[in-house]
């Protein structure tokens, strides 16, 4: 249990940890490259740690996270362990080697714990398959664990229509530049999370792929040979920067965060667009970011976050403070997140005093004056982080199980705690 106080003066000063979805993506690509490559400031969490203890079972050679990181390269050539491979509740990393394990030198099993089991992959599965590989669900229905059989793929046309996660593109486009021909990934349907793709295609370019954007949601990777080894900055992760963002606004406050590059191209930046619209004030530069909270402005508003699903919990919570109606729509997604968050955001804003309810695609929250409460957490990160940022504002906030954190941003409680300071 972690107790919240109330803060009644916040202007701070922060730092939050190396980006998680850069992080995981540089890993891929370094274990991948021909050479060595140096990785600063990689997020030291419980997904990136899994993911690199992957990697390393596939054969590549990676030191430690955090600081500089040495990655030794297998040239796209992975060794088949005899074990399966173990995510956790690592989706995006589960997701990344259900396809990359297509360049393993045999059959691989990808596993996770139970939470895991029920996030589909059906999709990504049709995908590798489509592009030539061999990859089945143990279980027959599209969800973990899998079996990739290895051996390479070919390539050519891939299709995705509407899909519930960008990861599934992602982990096509990543494994794609050892294909055996060039391959072309067309998005015809409705996909969550888009500005993921555009950095996965930027952290590929960084590492020697030139993967081409064509019109009408096209991508191009050519047969290259592979990536090269590179130099890669880890920038700070806005996801994790959120939260101090949205402390600010709804302490009426101000927080610099000073490690996060405030003209960035990370989706989950565009919650600063809400706040402005809400009444808060952003300074951002190339150095930081600094919100200041004002008046929260009141009336309806209506939200798509299809863009950047993980600032839902947040701004929910943010909601609850704000004299209004506020409705999030397409991101029906988030019942197979790490908990289904539209559930949980209902069930702990209630909670706190405040009307919340579920819609097909999403939720509406009526907002009041929320008090503390004890929260439960659903084993998620960002449930634990969201309700600890209200309980600056309410006080008397307990968070369950707060060890959650660790997925993501194993420190948060260490920094938030210094808010008062």
């Amino acid at each position: 249990m972690k107790k919240i106080k109330k803060i009644n003066a916040l202007d701070a000063v922060v730092s939050v940890p190396g980006s998680k979805s850069y992080t995981q993506r540089a890993l891929v690509a370094a274990a991948l490259a021909d050479g060595t490559s140096r990785l600063r400031n990689c997020l030291d969490s419980e997904d990136t740690n899994l993911l690199a203890g992957a990697l390393r079972s596939l054969g590549a050679g990676i030191g430690p996270l955090g600081g500089e990181t040495i990655v030794q390269g297998t040239r796209g050539r992975l060794q088949a362990p005899g074990d399966p491979l173990y995510l956790g509740n690592n989706g995006t990393g589960f997701r990344f080697l259900a396809a990359v394990t297509s360049l393993c030198d045999g059959p691989v099993v990808i596993d996770g714990n139970s939470r895991l089991r029920q996030r589909p992959v059906g999709i990504l599965i049709d995908a590798v398959n489509t592009a030539g590989g061999h990859c089945v669900s143990l279980g027959g229905d599209g969800y973990p664990p899998v079996r990739n059989h290895g051996g390479g793929i070919r390539g050519g046309k891939v299709r995705f229509g509407d899909s519930d996660s960008s990861q599934y593109i992602s982990a096509l486009l990543l494994t794609a530049p050892y294909a055996s021909e060039d391959l072309i990934v067309e998005l015809e349907g409705r996909v969550p999370s888009l500005p993921y793709v555009d950095m996965t295609l930027e952290v590929m370019r960084r590492f020697g792929v030139d993967v081409k954007t064509l019109e009408n949601r096209r991508f191009l990777v050519p047969a290259s040979g592979g990536y090269r080894a590179s130099e890669f900055l880890v920038e700070g992760d806005a996801s994790s920067a959120s939260y101090f963002f949205l402390a600010a606004a709804i302490c009426g406050g101000r927080v610099r965060v000073k490690n996060i590059d405030g003209n960035g191209g990370q989706g989950d930046l565009g919650i600063l667009n809400i706040l402005v619209e809400l009444g808060c004030s952003v300074r951002r530069d190339d150095e930081g970011i600094e919100v200041e909270g004002g008046r929260l402005a009141e009336g309806e508003r209506r939200y798509d976050l299809s863009a950047m699903p993980d600032m839902v919990p947040g701004l929910a919570v943010l909601a609850a403070f704000r004299r209004g109606r506020t409705t999030i729509g397409n991101v029906s997604h988030l019942r197979i997140k790490e908990s289904d968050r539209l559930a949980a955001l209902v069930s702990e804003l209630t909670r706190l005093g405040v009307v919340a309810r579920e819609t097909g695609d999403g939720l509406v929250v009526e907002g009041g004056v929320p008090r503390g409460a004890e929260i439960q957490t659903y084993d998620d990160h960002r449930i634990a982080m969201s309700f600890a940022v209200a309980g600056l504002r309410t006080g008397n906030m307990v968070i369950a199980d707060e060890e959650c954190v660790a997925k993501s941003f194993p420190t948060f409680w260490t920094v938030t705690e210094g808010l008062s300071s």
